[in-house]
């Protein structure tokens, strides 16, 4: 069975989706600790106050205001990492593989 695949590239076999599962696992493990990594890293710059660690939904000394703004960058960050690891991934399985691993 084939996909659709991007312009350029030809249609996915399943061997090659297969094969890239392990590798999309992988590098989505890293793509999450690297963006919680960014995240804490953001908060601590951007936070008023002199808590470094981002608010979380049940702590009580947090308005909801805070906690909204946190949660929002918190998943806009990890959005966008996780699509650059995806696509770099997927990128980096193709040159080697010469196929594209599917959609």
């Amino acid at each position: 069975m084939t996909t659709t695949a991007p312009t350029g590239t030809t249609p996915t076999s399943t061997p090659a989706k297969i094969l890239y599962r392990p590798v999309g696992l992988a590098s989505s493990i890293l793509g999450g600790l690297l963006a919680n990594a960014i995240f804490r890293r953001v908060w601590q710059r951007a936070a008023p106050g002199e808590a470094p660690d981002p608010p979380r939904a049940l702590d009580s000394g947090s308005s909801l205001r805070t906690i909204l703004l946190a949660a929002g960058l918190q998943g806009a960050i990890f959005a966008v990492v996780k699509v650059v690891i995806d696509r770099g991934g997927a990128r980096a399985f193709q040159r080697w593989s010469g196929e594209w691993p599917g959609d």
